[in-house]
């Protein structure tokens, strides 16, 4: 018994300690990635706040009040509202506005698409405990009925999205241009200008860089902000210690309460100036998919927060007594001995706090896209290791170019401060409303609950962007320029995608023409397999009807593709594939969804095919079993089926490399049929280089016993995987209807039809190769 309860003691502290390893090790590595942002706001926050006419307020008092409101809006927001709240409302891991909408899509029916979750909510990540649970209340059913009001909620989400890529902009932009100001504080007689162009060329050099991935160099990205974060936070104590100890006074809430006494509406004009401390906060949230949310917290509370907050009361203490110095007060309050070091690490961290804002820029649009609510871009995988890790050359591009206009434009960083401060704030009030809308139907707690939050933080938020907003003609204009246009582009892109499914949706062919025309379906049926991309994921869309008519002959083979995004952020692989059968066994026609998440990687895949045959395999046997019981659904669209992959799902599949046994075969074994498929291996160097393809033959050997329907068409299948793979799109044209109005027609024959045409088209999107792909064109009028 001692025996047992010493080795049971073991265990646990051995699960402990890999516990706490791995919890450390994760909060070691989201100081490069999640508070680079957060951790350099030191550069520009007092100097912003003073930048209007609170610079007439030259005393203690005011100082002491600035640094009161600072703290406590420090406080309250990362602290409590994100690091407390905000965090626990993650999806399967993931986090941030998308993250927030996917999780009411799948919780309340708020998506404009219909008739998409039948078959999803049978996925084992749909719902966060695994089953779902009914909500009934009135304010779910008053929000599910009107459709405007959920046009509206996606209009708010696109909204925080826009600023969140504005972000990606502005960041850069002000961190960069802040540290590269520091040349000013003992190069006397650098100009604005040259400062300018220094800074120019260090954006240039991060934005060029890209293509090569953030893993390379993401071994220094922690050490960097961990040495800045250590560096401020001992300036600031020695500048307590040296300048003006009584500053931890203004800790009380009674220095906001005098300071606005003093100040008036000067004092809350400033308050653009203050919410720059808090910039960055929302990575908190949006990269928790990288890490853990216990990890992000124990880095906030253990590091980021102490620090930072002896850095803010240490500049606070040395303004107290060096007030002429406001412009330049974080480079000013720097011991002489140690300033170039310190310039050194501070210019290293704005570019690791603009690298990770960057990244999370292209993740956004990567998520965008998924839910169709982005046009088709180039989306590179930057890291074979670090999953999710990518690269878009569009959006790096357009980012640069807007970036140096914004540079070049204002040249100052009281401006950008400005247009950074409303499009950090908003992405803030989005949030907590949406955080609203989670506590409600997604937590289940009490409508006063999630008033109670509403009420209290977006209180607070509200306050600090009607100051915003007055700075609007004062470069406060630039975030919302930007995220009006992306807005716009995403939901021109939305709704167009949106008419297009509805009208395939409205016009299916109905399976009693397909029965008309006989298993043939009216035309000569060849061998091979055809392969037919279609966003339905049910019925037969109205193109099928167009490529019979058009088409001489079809493949002996048909299967209706459709590649799905899901409204949760990743996809298990053996729940992707759901496979099911359209009309009679004779008619040789199958449907197949393939589903990804909203941050799943849809990587080029060459065994595509070979999975596809083997799941149809599969099905056909699932289908005979459940039709000898009489169990099967024998509707004209069946039922789909969810057919697993991996070898732990009843069929074994063992692959053997064709250069080391050559003429070796790897067998498909069936353990509830007994049906063996061998695939031997062959391969064949296509190109020079080291890449080869690979070759699959399937046979069907002789075994005990097999019914003869089943083995009818398993033959049928083999051959027609033999004869070969053609996959066949349909080249759409979308136009809006002669009695549409001026304002519709604009949007679909000028503003989709634009994005359409010069964005990817859909088989390089879907990685279809090109020598293997047949397309008939079809005028859509919505």
């Amino acid at each position: 018994m001692d025996r047992e309860r010493g080795s049971t003691s073991d265990d646990r502290r051995v699960n402990w300690k890999s516990y706490y390893k791995s919890l450390f090790l994760l909060a070691y590595q989201s100081f490069g990635v999640v508070y680079g942002d957060l951790s350099t706001s030191p550069l520009y926050v007092y100097k912003s706040a003073f930048s209007w006419r609170l610079y007439q307020y030259q005393d203690e008092q005011t100082v002491f009040g600035l640094f009161s409101l600072i703290f406590w809006t420090f406080t309250l927001i990362p602290l409590l509202k994100y690091i407390i709240i905000v965090l626990s409302a993650d999806d399967n891991g993931e986090g941030g506005t998308f993250a927030l909408y996917s999780l009411l899509c799948r919780h309340a029916r708020f998506s404009l698409l219909p008739n998409q979750q039948a078959a999803d909510e049978e996925l084992s990540t749909y719902y966060s405990n695994g089953t779902r649970t009914v909500i009934s209340s009135p304010l779910k059913t008053f929000l599910e009925k009107h459709k405007r009001l959920r046009t509206l909620l996606l209009l708010i989400v696109l909204f925080g999205a826009s600023m969140v890529i504005g972000d990606g902009v502005l960041t850069p932009a002000i961190s960069v241009l802040s540290s590269i100001s520091g040349l000013q504080v003992r190069a006397k007689k650098l100009h604005d200008g040259e400062v300018v162009i220094v800074a120019c060329i260090v954006l240039i050099g991060l934005f060029a860089l890209q293509h090569r991935g953030t893993q390379r160099v993401a071994f220094l990205f922690a050490p960097i902000v961990i040495v800045w974060l250590l560096c401020i936070g001992i300036i600031g104590l020695y500048n307590i210690i040296h300048w003006n100890p009584k500053i931890y006074y203004a800790l009380s809430p009674h220095y906001i309460v005098t300071f606005f006494k003093q100040t008036g509406k000067d004092g809350w004009i400033s308050l653009g100036g203050v919410l720059l401390c808090i910039t960055g906060t929302e990575a908190m949230f949006a990269d928790l998919g990288h890490f853990t949310q216990a990890s992000i917290r124990v880095a906030f509370v253990g590091v980021i927060y102490p620090c930072l907050v002896l850095q803010y009361m240490g500049q606070a203490a040395f303004i107290s007594k060096n007030f002429s110095s406001v412009p330049t007060s974080f480079y000013e309050s720097i011991p002489e001995p140690v300033f170039w070091p310190v310039f050194v690490v501070a210019t290293l961290a704005a570019v690791v706090a603009s690298q990770a804002v960057i990244s999370a820029t292209f993740s956004i649009v990567k998520q965008c896209h998924a839910l169709g609510c982005f046009p088709r871009v180039k989306v590179v995988h930057t890291s074979r290791w670090i999953y999710g890790q990518i690269y878009i050359p569009e959006i790096n591009w357009i980012l640069m170019l807007l970036c140096l206009a914004v540079t070049l434009g204002f040249r100052d960083t009281t401006l950008i401060g400005n247009a950074y401060g409303i499009a950090c704030m908003t992405v803030m009030f989005v949030t907590t409303w949406m955080m609203a809308l989670i506590i409600v139907f997604v937590w289940q707690k009490s409508t006063i609950f999630a008033c109670l939050f509403l009420l209290f933080f977006g209180f607070i938020e509200a306050v600090y962007l009607s100051s915003s907003i007055i700075k609007v003609p004062q470069g406060g204009w630039a975030p919302l320029v930007l995220s009006f246009i992306f807005m716009i582009i995403m939901y021109v892109w939305h709704y167009g995608t949106r008419r297009k499914y509805l009208f395939d949706l409205q016009n299916k062919v109905s399976m009693k023409w397909i029965l008309t025309l006989g298993p043939s379906l009216g035309i000569v049926r060849v061998p091979g397999i055809g392969l037919i991309y279609t966003e339905l994921v049910t019925g037969v869309p109205a193109i099928f009807s167009h490529f019979v008519t058009n088409l001489p002959a079809f493949h002996q083979v048909l299967v209706f593709v459709c590649v799905k995004s899901v409204p949760v952020p990743y996809v298990p692989p053996d729940e992707r594939y759901l496979i099911g059968r359209i009309g009679p066994r004779a008619y040789r026609m199958y449907r197949c969804i393939v589903r990804y998440g909203y941050k799943d990687v849809q990587k080029d895949e060459d065994n595509f095919e070979n999975l596809l045959v083997l799941s149809i395999a599969k099905f056909i046997h699932m289908e005979a079993e459940e039709t000898s019981s009489g169990s099967y659904d024998a509707s004209p669209d069946g039922r789909m089926a969810v057919i697993q992959t991996s070898d732990t799902c009843g069929m074994t599949l063992v692959m053997r490399d064709a250069d080391q046994y050559a003429g070796d075969s790897a067998m498909i074994r069936s353990s509830k049929s007994e049906t063996l498929l061998s695939l031997q291996s062959l391969y064949e160097q296509e190109l020079p280089s080291t890449s080869r393809r690979r070759r699959v033959r399937f046979e069907l050997p002789e075994v005990e016993y097999i019914d003869p329907q089943v083995k009818e068409e398993l033959l049928a299948l083999v051959e027609a995987k033999e004869a070969g793979v053609a996959y066949i799109m349909g080249h759409s044209y979308i136009k809006a209807r002669r009695t549409s109005s001026f304002l519709k027609k604009f949007v679909i024959d000028v503003a989709y039809s634009f994005l359409r045409k010069n964005c990817r088209g859909p088989a390089v999107a879907l990685n279809i190769p090109h020598i293997s792909l047949i397309e008939v064109g079809m005028i859509y009028y919505v």
